[in-house]
């Protein structure tokens, strides 16, 4: 199943994309949405290889996931991908800009499953389909806002 949307934002490129990839920020902003977040990685310095190992609760399930930064050309692209049990997750997110003072995020994720009870959940996700993607695109403009209020 794969979402996208689009976000215009009155940043630069290159600040939007510092924003968004700013990962010191986005792992206090899943520790205070009580995830526990592990950096596999020790490296400060955003790039290739950096890696997480994340647990939550969802449907009153505690879950894992293992996410990696596959990709990172600044200031363009950060692609990362995802594994839990059940879901292959793959995040992609493109910065473009539009003028000097403009600039769009494009944010693609994708989920495949990876056993049937994952297939049959996506299958029934698919029903509701219009409703998911306003709430991923809710969801990603307030996470692209609270970057960059963040961000400074």
């Amino acid at each position: 199943m794969k979402f996208s949307t689009r976000i215009d934002a009155d940043l630069p490129a290159e600040r939007l994309f510092e924003a968004v990839s700013n990962f010191d920020t986005l792992e206090r902003m899943m520790i205070g949405r009580g995830a526990s977040v592990a950096r596999v990685d020790p490296s400060s310095e955003p790039g290739i290889g950096m890696g997480w190992d994340i647990g939550f609760d969802w449907r009153g399930k505690a879950r894992r996931l293992r996410l990696a930064v596959t990709r990172f050309d600044r200031p363009e692209t950060v692609t990362m991908s995802g594994r839990s049990e059940a879901l292959d997750i793959g995040l992609a997110v493109t910065v473009i800009a539009l003028s000097r003072a403009r600039s769009r995020a494009l944010v693609e994720t994708e989920v495949k499953p990876r056993n049937m009870k994952a297939r049959l959940m996506l299958q029934t996700a698919k029903l509701g389909k219009g409703q998911l993607d306003r709430r991923y695109q809710r969801r990603i403009e307030e996470f692209v806002q609270l970057m960059r209020d963040r961000q400074g």
